[in-house]
């Protein structure tokens, strides 16, 4: 193994042993991501309504900052399962860095398809604009939630609804792990989800791309096998052809899961996916 690999392994090690104890005394796996985490310095506040019967969490800075930029994050779950409780690990991570985090819940299948959760991303969005008018909003999600955080940033019909422009009320957004490209639709899940194949096109990220997007960050693990990371490129390449700004991130190691399992304690040594994030966000807010 040369030098580089076995410094990689030993930064995994410790982290991973954690993890796999944790995991084998029955914890489930966001249990474990948020007992890896620190709440120290971070007020949490969870079920705020903000378009019933939906609600919020809200992890904020004991004392922030008048304009402290607020970041709507999007759970994942393949648009079926998920929910804000799941990520404390996230809110607390980022709220301690100074960010307002906003993690709201969505309408989930069955209950609901396409378009409900891009919907309710924006009735979340108004929520927080409303809230905050002068700070820096950023959009983030991971895998179905980095899809919504993506169709939110690059469709301007589901913002508009409710007052937003993306590339006026957008400071920008963040996809990690996300399905931004993934036709055709072979399971049956997912046409049930997104409906008929003549609107499958229109249910597409990439088929939404054109100039004046908001900056983005695609960040994703080249190991992983449930989203192709080949969605990250195809939209990348996408968005710099019509002239947007956006950069990408690929993490050799890294699955599906734990480009946002890295944000959790230990675990961050596994991949350096927070600092990317407060890297563009850092960048975003530059003079």
């Amino acid at each position: 193994m040369a030098a580089g690999g076995r410094r990689a392994a030993g930064r995994l090690a410790r982290p991973l042993a954690v993890l796999a104890a944790l995991l084998l005394g029955g914890c489930s796996g966001a249990d474990v991501l948020n007992r890896l985490a620190s709440g120290r310095g971070v007020a949490v506040t969870r079920g705020i309504p903000y378009a019933a019967p939906l609600a919020l969490d809200l992890y904020e800075p004991e004392a922030p900052a008048p304009a402290a930029p607020v970041l709507v994050f999007f759970h994942g779950g393949g648009w079926e399962t998920g929910d804000p409780a799941d990520y404390r690990f996230l809110g607390t991570t980022l709220a301690r860095e100074g960010l307002r985090v906003v993690i709201p819940a969505y309408r989930l299948w069955p209950a609901a398809g396409y378009p409900a959760f891009l919907e309710d991303g924006a009735q979340a969005l108004r929520w927080a604009r409303d809230r905050w008018p002068g700070a820096p909003l950023v959009l983030m999600g991971h895998s179905a939630g980095a899809y919504i955080a993506a169709m939110l940033a690059l469709d301007g019909r589901w913002l508009g609804a409710v007052g937003l422009q993306p590339g006026r009320d957008l400071a920008g957004a963040i996809g990690l792990s996300g399905p931004y490209d993934f036709l055709p639709l072979r399971s049956r899940v997912l046409q049930g989800i997104f409906g008929p194949e003549p609107g499958w096109r229109d249910t597409q990220p990439i088929a939404h791309v054109t100039s004046g997007a908001p900056p983005m960050l695609l960040a994703t693990g080249l190991a992983d096998t449930t989203v192709r990371p080949a969605n990250t490129t195809r939209l990348a390449a996408a968005l710099r052809a019509a002239g947007n700004l956006v950069e990408e991130r690929y993490y050799p190691q890294l699955g599906h899961v734990m480009t946002i399992g890295a944000f959790a304690g230990l675990l961050q040594p596994v991949a350096p996916v927070r600092r990317d994030v407060l890297e563009f966000l850092g960048w975003l807010q530059a003079p």
